[in-house]
């Protein structure tokens, strides 16, 4: 099943996204969340066009969005970094996040921004202690999510949390439920394009760290809850690596998509210049 946000009447909600393009509305994206697999089973005979409503990220705003940085050794070798021993968990503000289709807007100090496409998996059950197994099972689905990048702001100090808030930066796709693909992704090719021409190509399996291992990793400190968020970090051939550096002017289409699970677009714009 696909699923998709949209703004209803009551806030937002989430429904079942169809091949034709409509949506059977499920609940609302907190009592979704509360019991994802219970609210699956809840649709309506109703469909709504989903070109009729207006669509938002797919996530509940009380989620915890956990990204992961240098978890492809392509990317690693970009920087250049050292290889991490350990997941590199830094944090997303749900205020970040975008429905695929987004506009994102250049922030006035930055030459452009950079693109980082990414799986992203959604946590459907509590975790605490977990294996890397117990976690892997745990996940209830899955998107295609470009973790778009201001690299000035990033690059100021030694946190990357300001560069990586951009107001609709976090732009996601709808979602894959993990049934649908037959248990945890492993080799599944992720490719993000720019107006068109590929910028990074790549599969999942060339991951430094699971998406097992990255949940397990954070649930030894704190529990993760349905509805938390990971975003499994960016395979080689973001912008800024690039000789000579390419980022992201407005008028660009972006679009990441990852095989079996969906596709993320985003539309840079100009912003507001101060």
């Amino acid at each position: 099943m696909q699923l998709t946000g949209y703004r209803s009447a009551d806030g937002p909600a989430l429904g079942a996204l169809h091949e034709d393009g409509t949506v059977s509305p499920l609940t609302s994206v907190r009592r979704f969340w509360a019991d994802p697999y219970m609210a699956v089973t809840c649709r309506t005979a109703k469909r709504l066009n989903a070109g009729d409503v207006e669509l938002v990220p797919p996530i509940w705003d009380g989620a915890r969005v956990l990204c992961v940085g240098l978890n492809y050794a392509a990317h690693v070798d970009e920087g250049p970094f050292d290889r991490p021993q350990y997941p590199t968990i830094f944090g997303r503000w749900t205020a970040s996040l975008a429905a695929s289709g987004a506009e994102v807007a250049v922030p006035a100090d930055e030459a452009g921004l950079d693109w980082e496409g990414e799986l992203l998996a959604v946590v459907g059950r509590p975790l605490r202690h977990a294996t890397p197994a117990e976690a892997a099972a745990a996940v209830f689905a899955y998107g295609a999510f470009n973790d778009i990048t201001a690299r000035r702001a990033q690059k100021l100090t030694t946190q990357w949390t300001i560069g990586k808030n951009v107001d609709n930066s976090g732009v996601v796709s709808p979602l894959r439920t993990a049934d649908e693909l037959g248990g945890p992704p492993a080799g599944l090719r992720i490719v993000t394009t720019v107006n068109g021409e590929i910028m990074q190509d790549a599969t999942t399996h060339q991951m430094l760290f699971g998406v097992g291992d990255i949940l397990a990793f954070c649930s030894r400190t704190f529990a993760l809850r349905p509805g938390d968020v990971v975003a499994t970090g960016t395979p080689g051939g973001v912008g800024y690596a690039r000789v000579p550096p390419r980022l992201l002017q407005p008028g660009d289409v972006v679009d990441v998509g990852i095989e079996r699970v969906g596709i993320s677009r985003a539309r840079i714009v100009k912003g507001d210049q101060g």
